[in-house]
């Protein structure tokens, strides 16, 4: 038997899911095991502005890496981060949050200590945090060393968020353990019998169908499994969509993928193709309300095949436990080896752009991809560039991070942090509105910290435009206090001397675009220092929209 302190072995873990970032704020409580983390050569601590900002980092940091972390302080702390950890819950991200509690001394005496609710009750935010949780542990001694490893695994398994509250007296507590093995992260295989005849009814549908499209949603990144799925889209020729939350899970570079479709809300050319096909093979579907355009996503379930996590579901039969992580490889070898050809014409675009001088969503939309360099990491905000996105034209390998479930306002500041340390390799492009900025704009100062390089286009319409849209546009409540934008680096200290002594981040384009012009040419520094960090403050007509917000918006009318 050898010993090891809880804190060190849950630290090991964490390293163990491929995180190399721990995001939040330090508090009393969790102080101690900021020491681990600190003092780790291969760990960076995320030094966030607040907790829910942290949460957003963690959540933006496993969409790229698969799994984050988040430490918060007892109480204050924890419930300032329930909101990032719902939304983490929600979308379906194995973020680890992490809670430093007091010392089980103090908890077994019932102690009227700071941060708690005055009456002795230690387990209440515990109990909280369980709601919105695959799997939750307050850690005692006896039992740290198994909790630790059961609610990692089964956060990574089941794709949702896990809780950990650890007694600061026990984060340096040595204790025994035996040879310690590898975490359980991976599934278990498909009942063999099972999968076997549902290859062949799958096979059979296949070979019997003459127009069958593909349909690519967020479940396939989620489970991280866009290469097998790449595969069976080429060795088929099926033509292939993506559901809003699937964006990114599809090279859309492929001679067969034909764009976005989300219900009532998509391109009519695309809508007009779905509703050909004689079979239709959903893959890791999500059926949301804003996913499938407010529920009009009306596919015929007696020609839709799906294939999931849990299951594969052929028209109306259930294939329990068939998951589409094993059985999509098998279903690509049982395919002929020479993919199908389809017709079907030049794939359906948005409108090109209009002529004048403003910088419209339908101008912006369609420019700003000129400028962006391939695999980029695009963080679209809730609401208008979240919907604008959809149907844009990224470049080669970019990834999508929004937040089409969740929906939560401020989102995107702090997510794109997280994507933006979990892989430094890759330009971050963050799209944010001036109403949903104002929530999370401290995260801007964690940009700098970390020297991060991202472009950031703050969308200034004046005023919550999609609640505008949705109801009372001329209300009070929908506008709020003007801000000087475009000076938001400065204010946050990316010029002051001890800062760039640190490593802060070196500045690029700082101001505002009101005209085509101007953009343009500011994109053209953007483009020229890749090294530095951009902040485009981007003047917008108040009550322009893009189409696809307006389309939704519409529909939103008749729930």
């Amino acid at each position: 038997m050898s010993t090891i302190s809880i804190g060190q072995h849950l630290i090991n873990r964490l390293k163990e899911i491929n995180i190399d970032v721990i995001f939040g704020v330090p508090g009393d409580f969790n102080m101690p095991l900021l020491d681990i983390i600190e003092d780790d050569p291969k760990l960076t601590w995320g030094n966030n502005a607040n907790e829910l900002n942290a949460a957003y980092a963690a959540d933006g940091y496993a969409r790229i890496r698969g799994a984050g972390a988040v430490v918060t302080t007892f109480g204050v702390g924890e419930l300032s981060a329930v909101n990032g950890i719902a939304g983490s819950y929600s979308e379906m991200l194995p973020v680890i949050h992490i809670v430093g509690t007091p010392s089980t001394k103090s908890q077994a005496a019932g102690a009227m200590l700071h941060h708690t609710l005055g009456d002795g009750n230690f387990d209440v935010f515990f109990q909280m945090s369980s709601m919105i949780a695959c799997a939750s542990a307050h850690l005692k001694k006896q039992n740290a060393i198994i909790e630790i490893d059961r609610v990692i695994s089964q956060a990574v398994l089941s794709k949702r968020t896990g809780y950990i509250g650890i007694p600061i007296d026990l984060i340096h507590c040595e204790v025994e353990v035996a040879e310690i093995e590898s975490l359980t992260v991976t599934l278990p295989k498909n009942p063999a019998q099972t999968q076997e005849i549902a290859l062949k009814v799958v096979t059979e549908a296949i070979t019997k169908a003459s127009h069958p499209v593909i349909v690519v949603d967020g479940c396939v990144l989620r489970n991280r499994c866009e290469k097998d799925v790449q595969d069976f889209i080429k060795r088929s020729g099926f033509p292939t969509y993506v559901a809003p939350m699937g964006k990114g899970a599809v090279d859309e570079t492929l001679i067969s993928y034909r764009g976005c479709y989300s219900g009532n809300i998509t391109l009519e050319s695309i809508d007009k193709e779905i509703h050909q096909a004689d079979l239709i093979i959903e893959i890791g579907s999500i059926k949301s309300d804003f996913n499938t355009g407010n529920f009009s996503y009306a596919l015929d379930r007696s020609k839709t095949i799906t294939l999931h996590s849990f299951a594969t579901i052929v028209f109306c039969a259930e294939y329990q436990k068939v998951s589409m992580m094993e059985f999509i490889p098998l279903l690509t070898a049982s395919l002929p080896k020479e993919p199908r050809v389809f017709d079907l014409g030049p794939r359906g675009k948005t409108e090109p752009i209009k002529e004048g001088t403003e910088i419209t969503h339908n101008y912006f939309w369609n420019k700003v991809p000129e400028f962006m360099d391939e695999n980029a990491i695009v963080c679209a905000e809730t609401g208008t560039a979240e919907f604008a996105s959809l149907n844009m034209d990224g470049p080669q390998g970019t990834t999508y991070i929004t937040q089409i479930l969740w929906g939560s306002i401020g989102f995107s500041v702090g997510a794109a942090v997280g994507a933006a340390i979990a892989n430094r390799s890759r330009r971050v492009y963050l799209f944010v509105g001036d109403g949903s900025f104002q929530l999370t704009a401290q995260e801007i100062s964690v940009f700098l910290h970390h020297g991060l390089t991202p472009v950031i286009f703050l969308l200034n319409n004046d005023g919550y435009l999609i609640e505008k849209l949705i109801h009372g546009p001329d209300r009070a409540y929908n506008n709020f206090q003007m801000w000087e934008y475009s000076k938001a680096l400065d204010f946050f200290g990316a010029n002051l001397e001890r800062n760039q002594k640190a490593g802060c981040s070196k500045v690029g384009f700082q101001g505002k675009v009101a005209t085509r012009d101007q953009f343009e040419d500011a994109m053209k520094d953007v483009q020229a220092n890749p090294d530095k960090i951009h902040f485009l403050e981007v003047i917008m007509p108040q009550f322009d929209a893009p189409r696809e917000l307006e389309l939704l918006v519409a529909s939103s009318e008749n729930r």
